[in-house]
């Protein structure tokens, strides 16, 4: 599937964002243009089931590699920079081999959608759908308005039947083997996807792995300063 874009930019250095369930290319509405003033032609996706681009005929159709296969046909090869957030993270370790960046950095990964009680559950995210901007607000206190009202716009157009077709992965193994290109994992503080025996096992897999100090899970956003800081010291 092709999918939506977004550019910010105009430089000779190609960037490229991939953002997490639920949101689309407006939860890098600060990323975008802060790269592009630093000389990068910045490209994000809507991933399908997400923002503008198409939709899939139903769960079976939002699998990791359907995402995959759909940023190898919609971006270019040979990026200096790819940035995943989340499942986006997920998604860009699967294509790294395909696309080869020149450098790749994970931000809070899902490469592990955990079992049990307060592990993985579709319904959860689902339930997303409904919240209101007093709720979200409230569970992310530090966001500004515009990310509160960016964070309600895309969750309203999301297919949730995209959180269904992750439910056969949970409990899988979907850590990277290795890092296939120079890559950086930044963390929320702390990060409920990679603890602490994870962040050391990636580490001996050749990832250097960064915790911004106070971030929630959408480092981005909860902590913009500390998450460029982070990508300004490795790009």
């Amino acid at each position: 599937m092709l999918l939506h874009t977004t550019t910010w930019g105009s430089g000779n250095r190609i960037a490229l964002l991939v953002h997490g369930i639920m949101a689309d290319h407006r939860t890098w509405r600060r990323v975008g243009p802060a790269l592009a003033e630093r000389g990068y032609r910045v490209i994000a996706v809507d991933l399908r089931g997400h923002g503008r681009s198409g939709r899939a005929a139903g769960p079976a159709g939002y699998r990791p590699q359907d995402y995959a296969d759909d940023l190898v046909e919609t971006l270019p090869s040979g990026a200096e920079l790819a940035v995943g957030h989340s499942l986006g993270g997920l998604v860009l370790a699967r294509t790294v081999g395909r696309l080869a960046p020149a450098r790749a950095v994970y931000s809070d990964p899902a490469w592990h959608l955990a079992a049990g009680p307060c592990g993985y559950r579709a319904e959860m995210f689902v339930r997303g759908k409904s919240l209101t901007r007093e709720q979200i607000k409230g569970f992310n206190p530090h966001w500004p308005d515009e990310d509160v009202e960016t964070e309600m716009a895309s969750v309203r157009t999301w297919d949730e039947r995209s959180a269904h077709g992750l439910t056969e992965f949970v409990g899988a193994d979907m850590w990277p083997a290795r890092a296939e290109v120079p890559s950086l994992v930044t963390l929320a503080d702390p990060s409920s996807l990679v603890r602490p025996e994870h962040a050391r096992m990636l580490t001996d897999r050749g990832f250097e792995v960064r915790t911004v100090k106070g971030a929630g899970h959408t480092v981005h956003r909860d902590e913009f300063d500390g998450f460029m800081s982070a990508l300004d010291e490795w790009i």
